[in-house]
């Protein structure tokens, strides 16, 4: 990773879940265009809160998903910048210039009925499905494309777990 001021990106997690084929699931994104609108689930860190347990959070209340074992995570944070678009639009971002990102593999150990898109009541996708870990990179927007290729390569390893 490049030297970059890390106290300018939101604090975030990733996460990558692999059922028993090796296969990972993706979400097709509310208000994202195609082509690039299928990804991993992610989220904000609240304040105080373990990575770990901010995952798993997160997996819950986007995908409705807790049957899971961990596999591992990336060794140090992955950052992406906010595009133009984004960065200078209605939110500015309070001031963060992108996102740093911890990603977590994760074993699925359920049956696909746990998924449920309406978990948390706030839906992030409208579509599932299991897909090969090199599909993904050129299914996210392009600007978390780089780390997308980076979480595709450190997880590659647990594929044929």
């Amino acid at each position: 990773m490049r030297d970059r001021d890390l106290s300018l990106y939101r604090p975030n997690v990733g996460v990558v879940v692999f059922n028993a084929d090796g296969r990972v699931w993706l979400g097709r994104r509310i208000g994202t265009p195609d082509p690039w609108n299928w990804q991993f689930p992610q989220g904000g860190v609240d304040a105080g809160e373990d990575l770990e347990a901010a995952a798993r959070r997160e997996l819950f209340e986007e995908t409705g998903i807790r049957s899971v074992e961990l596999l591992g995570q990336t060794p140090d944070w992955l950052t992406y910048d906010f595009p133009p678009d984004i960065l200078n639009g209605p939110l500015k971002r309070r001031g963060n210039l992108g996102q740093k990102q911890m990603w977590f593999a994760w074993r699925f150990t359920g049956q696909d009925e746990e998924v449920d898109l309406m978990a948390h009541g706030e839906q992030e996708f409208d579509a599932w499905r299991w897909a090969d870990l090199a599909e993904a990179p050129a299914l996210i927007v392009p600007f978390k494309r780089g780390v997308y290729d980076q979480v595709c390569a450190e997880f590659a390893r647990f594929v044929d777990v």
